[in-house]
């Protein structure tokens, strides 16, 4: 029988320990790979487990810190057609005049760099982690170095170190929506728009349902739909906190917005509550303004309330909670 080689210090090196590289200096490689830091196990069971989690790892409030949570949530599951014009925390890099949140942009595009060197960027597209902050953070930091007149394409994946739009932005400007009627704000030059984005416009136009921003309440929109109008509304308190206030109102008989709206549930999206109202199909956005602003000084009293609630509000409260749905 053949007796074993020993080894010596030349041919060690496939299975000596390699130098330990620090958290920070380790690459992505492959998932199967051998992770980079010399550890002798595969990428995806060493340093690709910190981040594999923080791409899959869900962010219940993405929005939360940035001026206006309940507004970008609107914006994101609501509203149509808005825009909103986005101040930098370190202002506007040279050749980009502006940039501008759209909800929507033709072709579903992530972002685009316009022809002038502003900046699109889409706020209802896919995201490919659970961190929708960090992944438009990371489509915006390409935006502003994309070439004018090109489209930003979308990424798989998105690193978990990067910035999140809480670190990109202002926290000390104001974020002001604009409502549109449809998309015409895609083609500043229609004349010059291609067949595709031209096709994309109409088919965006034909689905698009009327909604108006209240003005005299935050984060409340109107929007008429073929069988009646309905009135959806992003608020930011805590959600027990707001069952226990919507439920004492209902069962005062004090949640409606006037003769035949209606209180009809609620849905969770990005960690807010969204109560909806069922409003009659001749109630216009201007016809709601009025109740809407006294339905939130009788919330406001509600919400102050400590006292348990008695048997008939719990009922009315399991009643909203039965019909609360979960959008994100």
């Amino acid at each position: 029988m053949a007796k074993k080689r020993p080894q010596t210090k030349g041919n060690q090196g496939s299975k000596g320990k390699q130098p330990q590289l620090k958290d920070g200096e380790v690459p992505v490689v492959g998932a199967r790979e051998p992770c980079p830091c010399g550890s002798g196990r595969r990428y995806k069971a060493c340093h690709g487990r910190a981040a594999a989690h923080a791409v899959t790892e869900l962010v219940q409030r993405p929005f939360e810190g940035l001026p206006g949570e309940c507004d970008w949530v609107a914006l994101r599951e609501l509203v149509p057609a808005a825009t909103v014009e986005l101040t930098l925390k370190d202002g506007l890099p040279e050749g980009v005049p502006s940039v501008t949140l759209a909800t929507v942009l033709p072709m579903a595009w992530p972002a685009l760099r316009r022809d002038d060197g502003s900046v699109l960027l889409g706020l209802q597209n896919d995201t490919s982690s659970g961190d929708i902050s960090r992944d438009l953070a990371d489509t915006l930091q390409r935006a502003l170095t994309t070439e004018p007149g090109q489209p930003v394409p979308g990424r798989r994946a998105v690193s978990g170190d990067g910035p999140r739009l809480q670190e990109l932005l202002d926290e000390k400007s104001a974020f002001e929506p604009v409502v549109h009627p449809g998309f015409e704000f895609w083609v500043p030059d229609a004349e010059n728009t291609t067949p595709e984005v031209s096709a994309s416009l109409e088919r965006a136009n034909a689905a698009a349902i009327p909604t108006v921003k209240l003005s005299g309440v935050d984060a409340a929109y109107w929007c008429e739909t073929p069988e009646k109008n309905h009135l959806r509304w992003v608020m930011p308190h805590p959600e027990e906190q707001l069952l226990d206030a919507l439920a004492r109102l209902h069962a005062a008989g004090a949640s409606s917005l006037g003769e035949g709206t209606r209180l009809v549930g609620s849905f969770r999206a990005h960690g807010l509550t969204v109560p909806v109202w069922d409003l009659p199909s001749g109630m216009g956005a201007k016809d709601i303004e009025q109740p809407a602003a006294e339905f939130a000084s009788r919330l406001a009293t509600a919400l102050a309330a400590t006292e348990p609630l008695t048997p008939e509000e719990r009922r009315a409260r399991g009643g909203l909670t039965n019909r609360q749905v979960t959008l994100s």
